[in-house]
């Protein structure tokens, strides 16, 4: 393995991947193998690809020496079981109507689930959830990814991962869903005031709805906002609906109009729903938003169509020919919307696709893209 990411490096100059889409890597237990013991050439190919890696403490404060951008995880409002938070502090745990407590609705089984749902309205938790963070970032980490920042009371549960209205603390009556919102955007601009010279990201639902001011004020105490699964979220359908393509859209445009970045956590399997979140991404560029994938983003199995270079846009997306376009000095991309039908479109002069082929045409199927390459 060593020496195969040895072979890449000199394969892959710099050069090359600095010309390349801005790319993290969520670097969990199962890319430890790549960061366990790397040799100097292994850390080269990281810091030249990856631009930020999403980690895990304590296991990642060592390899900071090596790779000083990366975030650290940390979960907005999880208490975990059996921890000394849930020992020490049961009143900081959301519990229903009856008592029992709640849970995030997350690996949920045998009507348990690993993680109590907190009450991000206590000031107590709040203040022990940032001075845990700033344990931990004191470590040298560039950034706080913050998971979890669910504005909706469906993330709240029973142990079955049934949704459960819990009983709000403050008012001693079951808590709606304003309030629920309320107290996530007041906890998370607490964090942004608590440590406001680190790069801060936040993991939210992305179809709560923009209009709501509380939506707006967790946008704005981030820098980036992760959109899990990108476009590759097969939830994802056409239209201007809750999980409409068209909505979708005008988040992203949201996050940049309050000056923030996004950062699209892919989950793309083969070469086309690649294309597709890579085409996406261009698309939709702004700001430094970036892209991660474990297909293909690993080092030793890394796709180079991350590498292209299309140089600087030449404006925004717009409608053509059916799909969605934008141009730059080095090329083009296109996006077929899912919920259309599948569409032939030609060119006016010949440009290479992403094997380098020339191209003077392309079929798309509904959630697909294209990238091309035409200098």
């Amino acid at each position: 393995m060593r020496r195969l990411l040895a072979a890449l490096v000199l394969a892959l100059t710099v050069g090359s991947a600095s010309a390349g889409v801005p790319f993290f890597v969520i670097a969990d237990s199962s890319f430890d193998r790549y960061t366990a013991d790397p040799t100097a050439a292994d850390e080269q190919w990281m810091e030249a690809h990856y631009a930020r890696m999403l980690a895990y403490s304590p296991y990642f404060d060592s390899r900071l020496a090596w790779f000083p951008n990366a975030w650290v995880y940390k979960d907005l409002y999880a208490i975990y079981v059996g921890s000394a938070d849930a020992t020490s502090h049961p009143d900081w745990i959301l519990r229903d109507a009856s008592g029992n407590r709640l849970y995030i609705p997350y690996a949920c089984g045998d009507g348990t689930c690993p993680q109590y749902a907190a009450d991000v309205g206590n000031p107590d938790f709040r203040a022990a959830w940032v001075g845990a963070a700033r344990a931990t970032l004191a470590a040298g980490y560039r950034g706080l990814f913050v998971d979890d920042v669910n504005l909706t009371l469906a993330r709240v549960s029973d142990g079955n991962a049934e949704p459960v209205v819990p009983r709000d603390p403050r008012t001693a009556q079951p808590m709606t869903e304003g309030a629920w919102r309320g107290y996530m955007a007041d906890f998370t601009a607490q964090i942004r005031s608590a440590f406001p010279a680190i790069e801060i990201v936040h993991n939210p639902l992305w179809f709560v709805g923009d209009a709501d001011p509380s939506v707006q004020r967790e946008i704005a105490a981030a820098d980036w906002i992760m959109l899990e699964r990108g476009v590759n979220d097969r939830g994802i359908v056409g239209g201007d609906g809750t999980y409409g393509f068209d909505t979708f859209l005008a988040h992203v445009d949201l996050i940049h109009r309050s000056g923030r970045s996004v950062a699209y956590a892919a989950n793309a399997r083969g070469q086309r729903q690649r294309a597709y979140g890579l085409a996406a991404l261009l698309l939709l560029q702004n700001g430094d938003d970036m892209l991660a994938n474990q297909q293909g983003g690993m080092p030793d199995q890394w796709w180079t169509g991350y590498d292209i270079g299309l140089g600087s846009p030449r404006g925004g997306r717009y409608a053509w020919a059916g799909v969605l376009r934008r141009d730059f000095d080095g090329g083009f991309v296109l996006v077929d919307p899912p919920g259309g039908p599948p569409l032939k479109v030609a060119f006016d002069t010949p440009c290479s696709d992403l094997r380098g082929h020339r191209r003077t045409g392309v079929s798309l199927r509904p959630a697909s893209g294209a990238v091309f390459r035409c200098s």
